[in-house]
């Protein structure tokens, strides 16, 4: 129930700043967090794909997985993802080691250069990130962070794999 006035203006029709309202506000909010998220990672000093990014991410979060568990992770395909582990490999990122119990099983490593390269890339996003919350007025960023807070809240008391208690 929004009117579009342009890019990023939703209005709510009606009174309030009901659900659907906030919902749209949210919207618009997220996908310019992404754009600021991805021209950060594109001024690090290695450029990734938003798919190399979650790779190596999914590495450094479950260090020693294997392709078949990052390929779950990533809900790619298996071919897909070792294609994506040999380009990442080729470039100095990541390394590709035998298990050392199955022999037939490949464990996924981040290499100090994969490890710097995400290091870059989350200081840039923060340093984004921390200049819009500096353009904001302080009470805009206290409102903010309850909002954040209460919508987290929120949604710890939904069923994880709902959005919204009608869907229970």
């Amino acid at each position: 129930m929004t009117d579009l006035d342009g890019p990023g203006h939703h209005r709510a029709k009606g009174p309030g700043e009901g659900p659907e309202a906030v919902a749209a506000q949210i919207t618009d909010a997220v996908e310019s967090l992404v754009a600021l998220w991805s021209v950060a990672a594109q001024e690090a000093s290695l450029r990734l794909s938003p798919h190399q990014l979650r790779a190596l991410r999914t590495v450094q979060a479950a260090p020693g997985l294997n392709l078949t568990a990052l390929a779950d992770g990533l809900d790619i395909g298996l071919p897909t993802a070792s294609r994506l582990c040999d380009r990442l490999a080729a470039a100095g990122l990541l390394e590709r080691v035998p298990h050392p119990v199955t022999r037939r099983e490949v464990q996924l490593w981040l290499t100090t250069h994969g490890q710097r390269v995400l290091d870059d890339v989350a200081v840039r996003r923060a340093q984004a990130l921390t200049a819009a919350l500096a353009a904001m007025k302080p009470a805009e960023r206290a409102a903010l962070s309850r909002g954040l807070r209460g919508f987290l809240s929120a949604r710890a008391t939904l069923p994880p794999e709902t959005g919204s208690p009608e869907d229970s």
